[in-house]
């Protein structure tokens, strides 16, 4: 029986690279459409990243009608283009770009990851978070039944499972009752529909099964195996029937909103109408990963290397935010965690107004998850492009996604104002890459690569104090000392400015202890 077209995969490899053995290749067959008869079977030796990449271009081909490319990557000066009233900028992509609605999805499933996927009514989210779980394994009836659809009348039963009304009536202690736990707990990929409109009591036990991996019912608890999540809501503000509780937004790693639909692609959904296909049903096998795969991937991105040069630049974008300086007059307090644990109102401290401190745009600093979570998904999609090295393209097109429910904008800020800054406020997106752009700015201006005499402190401690000489203790402390000096110099203090005096106490308190143990040891000889 032949094959239909929509469960091939083309010949074409996804991101051939120099020196690859010569294949048959049609552009066209590789980004738009209709593979026709060109699909063979993907050898069972083929890379994870590159069965990963046969998976994405065959879900933006035939499984989601999703022509966009807002993950630009350039590998040469692309042409551009100002449209509309506003001038909006066209880039026309160089290199190999994606759309994040498909990719972002993917990533999740190959580093195990938490993603919300947001936008309006049959936008296609629960369809893109069943695809997903097909791809790990799962029959389409496992994924419907496996999918938790919030809705208001939802109890922790329902969420969890019910204890057996047999063990109920004999036993006679807690530890005696039997739970029949529901199947969904079990998946490697688990949907949350609406979780938005689950009541709040529902959401902390949903907490706990996606922050720690287990459920709990009578003292009974069910041990999770690792999963990819996928959560849907119809707006990104948190609101719903139910507020989303503060801790169980935190979980979410990635937020990726469902773009609208390209009227110049209604035949794709004519044929979908004619044919009676559904994309569920047509997964090509080749692209459907085993468990081991699953664990295999995961490793595999973990072990990608991220470059010293790299990661600095990364630091300092992070630095940034969380200073505070009229929130308090200790010096470790200045922050705007301090401020919102007092629960007083940003406002009350007056108007921010510096256009040169990005932290001013932001109410909040960046948590140790959500840098973890950079980490990750950095190295994720670098693994998905066939790198071993990530790069800044690849920093910079996924910090908007897990960034965007993690910095929460100060919408006062000067940066607001300006008529080409104002629509920032709801292109979170964009906002962002402004950000990490402007940081990288600065952090050129600053010649940081070159010149960082925190960053060469804190690289001689790593060396270790064994060995060390009063004297020589004496002289860091003293090269210490000078560097607050030259801070000290500064009209203001900026958020880099702030983890740099911090880490200076740091090593001239651990060098102060170091000193008060030579000379106690001295003392007793």
């Amino acid at each position: 029986m032949k094959q239909h077209r929509h469960s091939q995969l083309s010949r074409a490899p996804t991101n051939p690279k120099r020196g690859s053995a010569p294949a048959p290749f049609d552009v066209a067959d590789l980004y738009r459409g209709s593979l026709g008869d060109a699909g063979i079977e993907a050898p069972a030796t083929l890379p994870l990243d590159e069965k990963l990449r046969q998976a994405y271009f065959w879900i933006v081909n035939h499984a989601i009608i999703s022509p966009f490319y807002d993950i630009e990557l350039l590998d040469a000066p692309p042409p551009t283009f100002q449209v509309g009233q506003h001038k909006v900028r066209v880039v026309l992509p160089t290199a190999q770009s994606y759309s994040s609605y498909v990719l972002m999805p993917l990533l999740n499933l190959a580093a195990r990851r938490r993603c919300l996927l947001v936008g309006g009514p049959g936008r296609g989210k629960t369809v893109i978070a069943t695809l997903i779980g097909l791809l790990a394994g799962y029959t389409h009836r496992e994924m419907k039944q496996g999918i938790q659809h919030g809705q208001p009348q939802m109890t922790i039963a329902d969420l969890l499972g019910n204890p057996l009304p047999s063990s109920l009536v004999s036993a006679t202690s807690m530890d005696e009752i039997r739970i029949a736990w529901r199947k969904w707990l079990g998946m490697r990929v688990k949907v949350i529909d609406e979780y938005n409109r689950i009541p709040t009591r529902t959401q902390s036990a949903l907490l706990t099964v996606m922050a720690d991996e287990y459920a709990e019912l009578y003292d009974q608890v069910y041990e999770c195996p690792p999963a990819a999540w996928y959560l849907t809501a119809n707006d990104d503000a948190g609101g719903g029937t139910y507020q989303v509780i503060e801790a169980l937004r935190d979980r979410i790693d990635v937020v990726v909103k469902a773009l609208h639909f390209n009227t110049r692609f209604l035949g794709e959904l004519l044929e979908r109408v004619e044919s009676g296909l559904r994309p569920e049903d047509a997964v090509p096998p080749e692209i459907v990963f085993t468990p081991e795969e699953l664990d295999r991937m995961e490793r595999e991105i973990r072990l990608v290397t991220l470059p010293a040069p790299l990661l600095r630049r990364m630091e300092f974008f992070a630095a940034q935010f969380e200073l505070f300086e009229p929130g308090g007059r200790t010096l470790e307090y200045l922050t705007k965690d301090t401020v919102k644990l007092a629960a007083i109102p940003f406002e009350s401290f007056g108007r921010r107004a510096d256009l040169e401190d990005l932290g001013a745009q932001t109410r909040n600093g960046l948590s140790v998850r959500a840098l973890m979570t950079c980490l990750v998904f950095a190295k994720a999609l670098a693994w998905f492009r066939g790198n071993l090295e990530v790069s800044f393209d690849d920093v910079r097109q996924i910090l908007p996604f897990v960034l965007h429910d993690k910095l929460v904008q100060e919408r006062n800020a000067a940066f607001f104002e300006s008529a080409e800054s104002a629509p920032y406020r709801s292109d979170l997106v964009g906002w962002i890459r402004v950000l990490f752009d402007r940081a990288c700015q600065e952090y050129d201006r600053l010649g940081r690569d070159t010149s960082d005499p925190v960053r060469a402190a804190l690289d001689l401690f790593d060396q270790g104090l064994e060995g060390l000489d009063e004297a020589t203790v004496d002289g860091r402390l003293a090269s210490l000392e000078q560097q607050l000096r030259t801070i000290e110099k500064g009209a203001k203090l900026y958020g880099h400015l702030y983890d740099d005096v911090l880490a200076v106490k740091y090593l001239h308190q651990r060098y102060t202890n170091y000193r008060a143990w030579l000379r106690a040891r001295a003392g007793s000889a």
